[in-house]
């Protein structure tokens, strides 16, 4: 297996076991390559008994990781991290929704969890490494001695989107064996390995969101106060309507407005001090650039002067060409060479060249569309 990195094997290696198909076989994988292998998963004290849908931090999966562990053969232990999630990501969570923004969890959780305490309680226990079943690749560069994070084989699968909050340092001491991988393939060794979780599904949503859906979950913990109406005022600052509260809406969103003004209108502003969601034609949508902050670097010096960069401003977007300036105490402005649609605060921008991970930030606000600056440059209708 091609770990694209020098390891050391007589370092004892922890597997963050979700009770996931992934996390399994990376467990297995790792002990049938010889190595020390120590299975680890993260209690969240979450439950949703209603539930349908496979969980990667419920009771089940605590269960289906014990249960894969005791087939590889290796030690397995459960941590309580019910007030990590709480403290760093479902607080979070919902503070965001509640000042018009749309967070994304799964940065926070590698960030703050995964790759935070996590990583931290393992390397004092013993531990060398980190494995974890992320589509993924840490790669030494033997050209500029730094450790670099790449895109995965499978691009449908990719994961280095959510993985870029990750801290620099830790990049040495992590592993993502699933990085050469296909879902197939995974799978494949899941039923060689005679795994019991080879043919689990795969958990799609946010884990602690009930079926229910992310407003509930944020109705059960705030009230009915969310749901506060307020005005739709459109691109001319004229009030067309009513909504019922901004939690229900996202940058973008065309569908189930409640107003009729004759043509297609778009959500492309929302102002938690006003309680305003702004709506307009497609137009609206578009931006010349953004503010973003916790900028992340994983693999590239703090830019002096602007730079060009290739940009992600969504998960499975394409790669844009931007200009980036860092403006200090970890902000940083982006300018698109070509105006772009849907640039939603809180959401994060990634950056690349080619297939490594340089780094990234979290969407603060759009700069507002000018066209005169793009005068080579028609919109799509």
């Amino acid at each position: 297996m091609n770990f694209h990195r020098p390891i050391d094997k007589s370092k004892k290696v922890f597997v963050a076991m979700s009770g996931g198909v992934d996390s399994s076989v990376v467990a297995a994988l790792m002990k049938d390559e010889g190595y020390d292998v120590v299975g680890v998963t993260m209690c969240f004290s979450i439950t949703h008994p209603d539930s349908k849908k496979p969980s990667c931090c419920g009771v089940d999966g605590i269960q289906d990781a014990k249960r894969a562990a005791q087939q590889i053969g290796i030690p397995h232990y459960v941590m309580d991290f019910a007030k990590d999630i709480n403290d760093y990501i479902i607080d979070d969570f919902t503070s965001e929704y509640l000042s018009g923004r749309t967070p994304n969890p799964c940065v926070r959780c590698n960030q703050h969890l995964k790759f935070g305490t996590l990583y931290d309680k393992v390397m004092s226990m013993g531990g060398g490494y980190l494995a974890t079943g992320h589509y993924s690749k840490i790669h030494f560069n033997e050209e500029k001695e730094i450790f670099e994070m790449k895109t995965a084989e499978d691009v449908r699968k990719c994961q280095s989107y959510f993985l870029y909050s990750m801290k620099a340092h830790t990049l040495p001491n992590v592993i993502f064996p699933l990085g050469d991988l296909t879902k197939d393939e995974v799978r494949d060794l899941a039923h060689k390995y005679g795994l019991n979780v080879a043919d689990k599904a795969e958990s799609q949503d946010i884990c602690f969101v009930p079926d229910a859906g992310y407003k509930e979950f944020i109705r059960s913990r705030v009230g009915d106060s969310v749901f506060v109406e307020g005005d739709f005022v459109d691109e001319l600052g004229r009030v067309v309507g009513r909504h019922k509260g901004i939690l229900n809406y996202t940058i973008g969103q065309r569908d189930k407005l409640g107003i009729a003004l004759g043509h297609p209108v778009y959500v492309n502003k929302i102002d938690k001090e006003t309680n305003t969601v702004h709506v307009g034609p497609k137009e609206c949508l578009y931006a010349e650039g953004l503010y973003a902050n916790q900028f992340n670097r994983l693999s590239m010096p703090q830019p002096n002067e602007t730079i060009t960069v290739n940009a992600r401003i969504r998960y499975n977007s394409p790669e844009i060409e931007a200009y980036l300036t860092y403006l200090g105490d970890d902000r940083i402005k982006l300018e698109f060479k070509a105006p772009q649609m849907s640039v939603t605060p809180g959401q994060s921008v990634v950056f690349y060249d080619g297939d490594v991970v340089l780094a990234g930030a979290v969407i603060e606000k759009p700069i507002k569309y000018q066209a005169e600056k793009f005068e080579t440059h028609t919109l799509s209708k």
